[in-house]
């Protein structure tokens, strides 16, 4: 079992803390890859997943032919409300493809969970609720339940939707996981659901009104 801590990385890079160690601040372990996979990523998959990063924010996202998944999105609390998030959501939506992410449901104990979720909304995106996602945690062995947002430039359906996230799972998320951690993460299949019916409340309902 591993875990990334802030203590594993605090020494690397040329700066006071470096992109992997703000990201890794922020968000859950659950949630998190390891450095050695995402540099990996960057690296080895150069025409796919990128990295944009300022001393105030780091996006890391893979842009496909059909779509674009934001895989990361950071911005320094010093400098949230002053558009820098719509901005770089902005630059992405110019490229006219589908958007897409995950998010953890709303935790009102971890409050920034509720902040991502009124960003999202604020940019107009979309709860597939026909998708059920649901992997196990290298870091934790943990299942965790992620609900998928999606932005649509041209109406695209939540099945078109759960096909690219299932694409985006193979060739990113499971990416040489055997070969950096030691272990395989689950089959697609047994991630990820599609279910017109499923019975599951949009996850924007649960906000409380922004203030």
């Amino acid at each position: 079992m591993f875990r990334y801590t802030y203590k594993d990385y605090e020494k690397q890079g040329s700066r006071s803390m470096n992109w992997y160690v703000k990201l890794n601040k922020y968000f859950p372990v659950e949630e998190m890859k390891s450095k050695e996979h995402m540099e990996r990523l960057l690296e080895e998959k150069a025409d796919v997943y990128y990295k944009d990063e300022s001393d105030l924010h780091v996006l890391m996202y893979a842009e496909f032919d059909t779509f674009i998944f934001i895989d990361y999105l950071w911005v320094s609390a010093k400098a949230r409300g002053k558009g820098i998030g719509h901005s770089l959501i902005k630059k992405l939506k110019e490229k006219s493809k589908p958007i897409i992410l995950e998010v953890e449901p709303v935790d009102y104990e971890d409050t920034d969970t509720a902040k991502r979720l009124h960003f999202y909304r604020r940019e107009g995106f979309t709860h597939a609720q026909s998708i059920g996602y649901s992997r196990r945690s290298l870091a934790t062995d943990k299942d965790t339940q992620m609900e998928i947002l999606y932005w649509s430039p041209n109406n695209e359906s939540e099945d078109f939707i759960y096909e690219q996230i299932k694409q985006m799972y193979e060739d990113i998320h499971t990416y040489k996981d055997k070969e950096v951690y030691g272990q395989s993460y689950q089959h697609v299949d047994e991630v990820l659901t599609y279910d017109e019916n499923r019975e599951m409340n949009n996850i924007f309902d649960d906000l409380q009104v922004d203030k």
